[in-house]
């Protein structure tokens, strides 16, 4: 299976994108420079829902 290495803008550690995934192929492309392991996705986006709602009350 191939791989590429690549830094998490957030915590700076090193993920492995795997082929097959949107990051994978977003890397390829050089479509972006920032990518985001899986950890530090799921925080953000918990994150934002939480202020999402915050803002409706």
């Amino acid at each position: 299976m191939f791989y590429y290495e690549v830094t998490c803008f957030s915590c700076r550690k090193v993920f492995r994108v795997y082929e097959g995934s949107l990051n994978y192929k977003l890397f390829k492309e050089k479509k972006t420079k920032f990518f985001c392991c899986e950890d530090c996705s799921h925080k953000i986006r918990i994150d934002a829902i939480k202020n999402f709602f915050r803002y409706l009350n």
